[in-house]
C-alpha cells in the first residue's frame, strides 16, 4: 500500500486501542499471597506509568504506556473484586487454599495448591479453584478418590494429604 492511503495520525497510534483484559465471571477469590502479588503487579505498573507519562509523546512509548495502563486497569479491578480467603486450621476437607497431595492410578505423587485465579501457575504446583482439577478436590476428604476430567482422558486421583 502507497504511503500516500495512511495517515500519519493512524501510524502515531498503532498499537494503542488494545483490547481490555477480559475479567473472569467467577467470585474473585484469593489467598493472602495472591493478593500480595497482585497489589505488587499494580504498584509496579504504576510505577511504569509515570516513568513513561514524560515521553508519551513518542509512538513507541504510546504503545508501550497503552498496554500499562491497560493491565493496570485490568488488576486495578481485581484488587477491587478480591475476596480474602484465610486457610482454614482444620484440615479435614480440601478447601480453597489447601495444599493437596495425590497419588494417581499409576502410583504417581502429585501435589497441588488451590488458589485463586491471578496467581494460578501450574508450574509451580498453583491450581485455579476454578480448574476442573480443583473441582474435582474441592469439598473431599483425606482418603477419598476424585476423578479427575482432563482432555487427555480422565484421571483418577486419591489424596493422601491435604495441608
Amino acid at each position: 500500500m502507497s504511503r500516500g492511503f495512511v495517515k500519519e495520525d493512524d501510524l502515531e497510534h498503532a498499537g494503542t486501542d488494545l483490547p481490555e483484559r477480559p475479567l473472569s465471571p467467577f467470585p474473585n477469590y484469593v489467598t493472602p499471597t495472591g493478593l500480595q502479588q497482585l497489589q505488587e503487579q499494580a504498584n509496579l505498573l504504576e510505577q511504569q506509568r509515570v516513568q513513561l507519562a514524560p515521553r508519551k509523546e513518542d509512538p513507541v512509548v504510546q504503545q508501550t504506556l497503552a498496554r500499562v495502563e491497560r493491565d493496570l486497569r485490568y488488576l486495578v479491578a481485581r484488587l477491587e473484586s478480591a475476596i480474602p480467603v484465610e486457610p482454614g486450621s482444620a484440615l479435614d476437607t480440601v478447601r480453597f487454599g489447601c495444599t493437596v497431595e495425590a497419588e494417581d492410578e499409576t502410583g504417581a505423587l502429585q501435589q497441588f495448591q488451590i488458589v485463586g485465579e491471578d496467581e494460578a501457575d501450574i508450574a509451580a504446583g498453583k491450581v485455579s479453584w476454578v480448574s476442573p482439577l480443583a473441582k474435582a478436590l474441592l469439598g473431599h476428604k483425606l482418603g477419598d478418590s476424585v476423578l479427575w476430567p482432563r482432555p487427555a482422558g480422565n484421571l483418577q486421583l486419591e489424596i493422601i494429604d491435604i495441608r
